[in-house]
């Protein structure tokens, strides 16, 4: 069954020019996620942070955005999906600009935390518009691939645009050029985009709902960014567990009270979503871990620059940009199941060979036959898992939907990614050059079993469909 197009849809031929609004959006989101890496040791001189809590210039960030996601779609459906985008916007914009400023490390701990606030509002809040403006099929699929480029340009872009900005300005500027990206796209949002319709009073919030939900997934997060580094037996890990698990008890509870919870027991009836949440946590576990084990090869073996890992993965962008317009195209040839494990399959492979290809003495070129295969099996996933979550989801729920299964992407990497670092043991500072190698291709290893599992998962789904 296709979702029905928005009545307030602007005309196809208009349709280019939100998409690149859009598009700049995940832009954004993705760039915000990794683009400090490279400023965080002169952010940490410029601002006395101690060792160990410099990492949180990145946590923040990520503990944010995982802990509002569910609360962020289902804003989007309440409240309006352009009304939430326009606000996500200028969140992004004005906690850069006190970012920029700030003198403090609190403070820009503080604003880390906003900004991944704004992208959990912005990151549902785009992807419902993409699923309302362009109906399901062909046209959506597009859209979703265009998006996902950008996305995927993002992230690996997002190194090399740091490493340039530092090294020409200094570490406030990778927070400044997110005001211009940031307040053009609210601006253009507010022009482009149809106008939402009165809030309804029908409709409750779910606010007990909401409040243990979010409090409850940010808990969890944090427990999986902060265990690796203070151990799993540390008071702070065990109290903050705890009270997570209470307060998710409590929001399974209170969500099968409600009469109108912020996650309907109808979106569990949609297998293509469910099975979708169950993938972008996988994806998000495997391929989203690589660009973390990268950076430590890349530096610490071989010692690259900042400016020179950022380069470094200028292949992997170009590639998992081609990946997703592959995707596109598959999952209008041949379908989402055999477009998502044409990608895991390819993913796994390349995974495989990258291990292989990681040695001490190495050239770049040898680790590009795993690196293109990785990108291109991670490009095509990336779309077709996203067209499969949006599948047959009315335009009312289609915010709550991308919630659901963006929230799962950002556990399953904060869970696979702590994961892999107690596996490969990289969380141990003192290891030599050697030691840290031998970790890094484990975990790839590791990863590339983790990817064969996907597979596998969806090779068992398909057959009991046609059963």
């Amino acid at each position: 069954m296709s979702a029905l197009k928005s009545p307030s849809a602007p005309p196809r031929q208009r349709l280019g020019l939100p998409l690149l609004v859009l598009a700049t959006a995940q832009l954004v989101i993705s760039l915000d996620f990794n683009i400090v890496y490279v400023a965080l040791p002169s952010i940490g001189s410029g601002l006395g942070f101690s060792g160990q809590d410099l990492q949180w210039v990145v946590s923040a960030y990520v503990v944010a955005t995982g802990g509002f996601l569910l609360l962020g779609g289902r804003a989007t459906d309440l409240l309006g999906r352009r009304r939430i985008f326009i606000l996500a916007a200028l969140l992004y914009a004005l906690s850069s600009l006190v970012g920029g400023l700030s003198g403090s490390a609190g403070v820009l701990v503080a604003v880390r935390a906003i900004q991944g606030i704004g992208g959990a509002l912005l990151f549902p809040a785009t992807l419902s518009l993409i699923n309302t403006l362009y109906d399901e099929g062909p046209s959506r699929n597009r859209a979703l691939a265009v998006w996902g480029a950008a996305g995927a340009g993002g992230l690996c872009f997002g190194s090399l645009l740091g490493g340039v900005l530092v090294d020409a300005f200094g570490w406030p500027s990778v927070f400044i050029v997110n005001i211009p990206l940031a307040g053009g796209i609210a601006l253009a949002g507010a022009l482009l985009f149809p106008a939402d319709g009165p809030l309804s009073r029908q409709r409750d919030f779910d606010l007990l709902g909401a409040l243990t939900a979010t409090s409850g997934i940010t808990l969890l997060v944090f427990v999986l960014v902060h265990a690796p580094e203070a151990g799993w037996g540390s008071s702070s890990v065990l109290i903050c567990a705890a009270l997570s698990v209470v307060l998710l008890s409590l929001f399974a509870l209170i969500e099968a009270r409600t009469s109108d919870p912020l996650t309907p027991t109808r979106m569990f009836a949609h297998r293509s979503l469910v099975g979708a949440m169950a993938l972008t946590a996988l994806f998000s576990a495997t391929f989203s871990s690589v660009p973390y084990f990268l950076t430590l090869y890349f530096q610490t073996v071989h010692g690259y620059s900042a400016l020179g890992t950022g380069l470094a993965f200028l292949v992997p962008a170009v590639v998992v940009a081609a990946g997703t317009q592959a995707g596109e195209k598959a999952v209008s040839a041949l379908g989402v199941r055999t477009t998502m494990l044409g990608g895991m399959a390819v993913g796994a492979v390349g995974a495989l060979l990258l291990a292989v290809a990681l040695t001490d003495d190495g050239s770049y070129v040898r680790l590009l036959p795993g690196i293109v295969l990785l990108s291109l099996g991670q490009g095509a996933a990336w779309t077709g898992m996203w067209v499969a979550a949006a599948a047959g989801v009315a335009p009312g729920d289609q915010g709550i939907a991308s919630g659901m299964a963006s929230t799962t992407l950002q556990v399953g990497g904060a869970v696979g990614l702590a994961v892999l670092v107690a596996v490969a043991n990289t969380g141990d500072h003192d290891l030599s050059g050697s030691e840290l190698l031998d970790a890094v291709r484990d975990a790839m290893y590791v990863i590339a079993a983790g990817i064969c599992l996907g597979a596998v998962a969806i090779l068992t789904l398909r057959r009991r469909s046609h059963r």
